[in-house]
């Protein structure tokens, strides 16, 4: 049996820590040690715990979401970003699909109109959502109040775009050049 169709199988109903063994059984004794290497260097990252306090973040407009990044993919290994958001009434994103990334949208102040699908909700502190990739969602401020959300996305990558976004010049929005920023994330607006 060859190597590759070996670990393949070896693989099956295996969780990726278990088959390390298997995959080094396979290689030189040079090998496995800087294999060994990587993987302590990779442990550290993800051991890497960071503290973030409530005034602290990446603070951003983009296209009128204040935002206030908290963890991003460097952080986390790529694992997830985390972002505060802080608005007033009327503020929103329109309608728009992530093929990349699920989302969860968790209410801490105020009220959002949350459409998911066909369906639309007004959610309220406390309430959250989850947005898997490929489906259309948007959201708008509603109420009198600001309100406070925070938002998950896993995996990482979309601070990367909202960073960008954040860089536009400011006056009315070039929704063409906006497009094309998201397109390169494979976010579109729908």
């Amino acid at each position: 049996m060859e190597r590759k169709d070996f670990l393949k199988k070896s693989a099956i109903g295996i969780g990726t820590l278990s088959i390390i063994p298997i995959f080094n059984a396979c290689k030189s004794e040079s090998t496995r040690k800087s294999d060994v290497k990587s993987l302590k260097t990779v442990g550290a990252i993800l051991q890497n715990p960071k503290l973030v306090t409530k005034r602290e973040g990446v603070k951003l407009n983009v296209l009128g979401d204040n935002q206030s990044i908290k963890l991003t993919g460097e952080d986390t290994n790529g694992q997830y970003a985390l972002i505060e958001q802080n608005n007033e009434p009327g503020i929103g994103i329109p309608p728009h699909v992530h093929e990349n990334e699920d989302e969860v949208f968790q209410v801490l102040s105020g009220q959002v109109s949350m459409s998911i699908g066909n369906k639309t909700s007004i959610l309220q502190a406390g309430d959250l959502v989850f947005c898997p990739k490929g489906v259309p969602h948007s959201w708008k401020v509603v109420g009198k109040e600001n309100a406070r959300a925070m938002l998950s996305i896993f995996p990482a990558g979309l601070e990367v775009m909202f960073i960008e976004l954040a860089e536009l010049a400011a006056g009315p929005t070039d929704m063409e050049k906006v497009s094309e920023i998201c397109g390169k994330y494979n976010l579109r607006f729908v």
